[in-house]
Parts: C-alpha cells; structure tokens; sequence
C-alpha cells in the first residue's frame, strides 16, 4: 500500500510538472464498459467473464513535441465475474475502486479533423467498495486494499472533442487472494494452498472534452 501511494505521488508530481509545459489543456467527462479477465486456477475455479464499467473526470495535454500528450482521469471503476466454486455454488465477484490512470499518448493526424492515437501508461487503484467475499465457513476471496495497472491500447479523436478508445488493463501483481477450502481429500491436494487472482480488463470507452 505504501509503495503504491508513494509511486502515486511521484507520478502525479511528474505530471503536474509537465502538465505546467503544457501548450493546451482540455478537461472533459469519460466513460465506458470494462470486461473482467479474471486469471484464476483452473483446476478450482471456474469463471465467466461479467461486464462492468467506469465513469469520471478527465483531462488531457499537450506536449511541445508534436503530436505527443498526456492524459489523466479519476474514475470509479465497477469489476465484476461470476464464479462457480468446488462447493457447486455460483459466486458473484465485485470490484469497487477510484481508478487513476496517467498515459503518454502519441497522436497521428488523419485530416483535418480526425486523428488516431495510441496510449499506454500506470494506473494506481483504491479499493473504494466491499472487500471480502465469503462462500463458506472455510472460504473467502479477499481482494487487495490497493493495486496497480498498466493500460496499453489506441483510440481516434473527432473534430478535437470526442474520443473513442479501446484498451488493456494489466494488474501488475495480485489483486486478491483467495483461502482454501477443506473438503474431500480429492480436492484438498488442489486446494491447501492459498490461491490468487489477477483481475485484468478490456476496456471500450468514450471521452467528450470541452
């Protein structure tokens, strides 16, 4: 947690110091779906992958060399998947965080009124809604208090305000941990370690700017 907040402050102060260099600043609204890739075991679990979405403040910047920029966004960010355990029940898992990402974008002028970029950068998240999820006396999911991300993808900008993008959203480490069940010994083998799960996402979203 504390190197997250610590890398956190770093980057934004890196981006508050370039954002100051910056030739024009546009703030707009985003949002848009995410589709949960949950990386589980597959000898335990099985999953199917649930859409969720984000919605928040944006902001954009661009740099003195041509065609390169920065973009910013606080987001609520909804994550979700359905899970059927070894018990045979079916489980809804729920991620509820203020997602931050920070891209460098670099952008590409299809004319005069269209253009494509392609974008990557961190993203920091704060657990914001519930965090453990128990299926049975002896079983839990606990997701992390905090995470973080890399986000790599492109999108197309028309007449300067509107954008559509698509991207990937990579946890970097895990972002919960899953305790053992205790049951037959056919499953226990499987089963006496802890699990852990990272929750990675496909993301569509659109961005109006001011």
């Amino acid at each position: 947690m504390k190197k997250i907040f610590t890398l956190a402050l770093v980057s934004l102060g890196l981006f508050a110091a370039i954002a100051a260099n910056a030739q024009s600043v546009k703030f707009g609204i985003k949002g848009g779906l995410n589709v949960t890739d949950m990386h589980l075991s597959s000898k335990v679990f099985k999953k199917s992958n649930q859409m969720g979405g984000f919605v928040g403040p944006t902001a954009k910047f661009s740099l003195p060399i041509v065609g390169l920029g920065i973009d910013a966004s606080a987001l609520y960010d909804y994550r979700s998947a359905k899970v059927n355990t070894p018990l045979g029940t079916e489980e809804t898992i729920k991620q509820q965080q203020l997602a931050i990402p920070v891209n460098l974008r670099y952008s590409i002028g299809l004319g005069s009124t269209v253009n494509l970029h392609f974008f990557a950068g961190p993203q920091w998240g704060l657990n914001i809604g519930d965090k453990d999820f128990k299926w049975d006396k002896q079983s839990s999911y606990s997701l992390k208090k905090s995470n973080f991300s890399v986000n790599a993808g492109l999108g197309v900008t028309v007449m300067g305000n509107l954008e559509i993008s698509a991207n990937y959203n990579i946890a970097c480490g895990k972002t919960a941990e899953i305790e053992p069940l205790k049951l037959a010994e056919d499953l226990t083998k499987d089963l006496v370690k802890k699990e852990s799960s990272r929750n990675n996402s496909w993301q569509i979203g659109i961005a109006y700017f001011f």
